[in-house]
């Protein structure tokens, strides 16, 4: 998946930050898609891999509980680094609660959370009550 992961990572756009980002979901069918961070000068418009990839799953008719697992790669950081916030809310909002998430570095070294890991207070349907 490393080797998926850093090709596609070419296609970020991140001339602000210079940290491109790839992520392939894996859903339960088999089916991958893939997203790549994307920035922008108005900062706020930028847009995560993880949710750019999640967003054209669900664009393609999948829908909350398709996902199998989720893979991401920070490809200009020898650091293993997560979902942001916003992407974990996404992440915690249309995957079941034990589907693994795998970060990558660059190096190759990876961590496995599942989504209960890594989002341990999600705002859910309920918290809107």
């Amino acid at each position: 998946m490393i080797e998926k992961l850093m090709k596609l990572a070419e296609k970020s756009y991140s001339p602000y930050s210079h940290f491109r980002v790839a992520t392939i979901v894996v859903m339960k069918d088999g089916q991958e898609f893939v997203g790549v961070n994307v920035e922008n000068s108005a900062y706020g418009s930028s847009i995560c891999s993880e949710r750019s990839a999640i967003l054209s799953a669900i664009s393609n008719g999948y829908t909350k509980g398709d996902f199998k697992e989720l893979h991401c790669l920070c490809a200009d950081s020898n650091r293993i680094s997560t979902s942001c916030f916003a992407c974990r809310q996404v992440i915690s909002e249309l995957f079941d609660k034990d589907i693994p998430l795998y970060f990558y570095s660059n190096t190759g070294e990876y961590k496995m959370y599942t989504v209960s890991e890594l989002c341990p207070y999600p705002f859910e349907e309920d918290d809107l009550k």
